[in-house]
């Protein structure tokens, strides 16, 4: 499976090194208390809640490189609002990978 790359974020901010640190910066600020905030709601079967995280969520995974993980965001995105949940696992393991890739 693909692996979080800065790719697209290099090739919005070309040569400016501080734009590329800024938008770094404010997905790691960002990503956990959203990704919690996912957690949190779909823990407790609010998945119109849950739909709009992705939502959000789904942007910094297609700003860190994943297709194929924007793809599964979408669709989870959708499928949340009618109660499917199929695509949570593939949904969790994009997260974490995120997560791990952001620690480094």
């Amino acid at each position: 499976m693909e692996q979080p790359n800065l790719k697209f974020i290099k090739e919005i901010v070309g040569d400016d090194k501080a734009f590329e640190k800024s938008l770094i910066d404010i997905i790691k600020q960002e990503f956990p208390a959203e990704a919690s905030l996912f957690t949190k709601n779909f823990s407790q079967k609010k998945y119109t809640e849950a739909s709009t995280n992705v939502h959000k969520l789904k942007h910094k995974i297609s700003l860190l490189g994943l297709e194929e993980g924007f793809e599964i965001a979408y669709e989870f995105e959708n499928e949340l609002k009618n109660g499917n949940t199929a695509l949570h696992p593939e949904f969790l393991e994009i997260l974490h990978k995120i997560h791990l890739y952001l620690l480094e």
